[in-house]
């Protein structure tokens, strides 16, 4: 059928008519499969986050124990784990591929075997779980993950492709496998503060 629909383009139809058809019927295909950002968000409870941002590629397991603020960025193809509580604040940013987990089967998937899926999630011996919460305008960079019992606090900065297994204090910059301090978020920003309103600003929201 292929076959015989190219002959007949080929035939009928003259090259630059053809060119654009098929660049149009290409156009097309690449819009319905590209990822794209959800403007607002509902959580759990009810409420509406009207300036959240997040994509439809977005994986949420466990949705309703995940809590998500306003002002959020969530990019493509990233996973959020809620088995436990997952706390994303005020105005965080996590780019595209990062994977959050608050909980672990590393070491019960090997107790149980065969027999992992007849236990109930929570009733497993040697299954982790622990909350995770981001602070407010934390960045998290592509392709980071984040596990369980990790608590981040605000303005922070984690490094793209870090793994994160320890809690992160306030502007804290980490990076690497695991990740480690490797600096200040104040002081990266310093620079850029010149702008009395943009000092105003970036006051505000460490206020609370």
């Amino acid at each position: 059928m292929f076959d015989t629909m190219r002959q007949f383009f080929s035939a009928f139809l003259p090259s630059l008519l053809r060119r654009y058809i098929r660049d149009w019927m290409q156009k097309r295909q690449r819009a319905a499969k590209a990822p794209k950002i959800l403007y607002g968000y509902s959580d759990s409870a009810g409420g509406w986050q009207a300036r959240t941002r997040i994509s439809d590629t977005v994986s949420l397991y466990r949705r309703e124990n995940i809590h998500i603020s306003d002002n959020v960025y969530i990019g493509h193809f990233c996973v959020l784990d809620g088995t436990k509580n997952l706390v994303i604040e005020e105005g965080v940013q996590l780019a595209g591929w990062n994977g959050i987990y608050t909980h672990s089967s590393h070491i019960a998937i090997r107790l149980y075997g065969s027999h992992y899926q007849d236990i109930p999630e929570l009733q497993k011996i040697g299954y982790r779980t622990g909350k995770v919460s981001i602070g407010r305008y934390t960045f998290v960079g592509a392709g980071a993950k984040i596990f369980s019992g990790v608590s981040i606090g605000k303005g922070a900065l984690v490094a793209a492709n870090s793994v994160v297994t320890r809690s992160v204090e306030d502007f804290q910059i980490v990076s690497g496998n695991p990740a480690v301090v490797t600096g200040d978020t104040r002081k990266l920003d310093a620079k850029y503060l010149e702008d009395p309103q943009l000092l105003v600003w970036y006051k505000e929201w460490q206020k609370n």
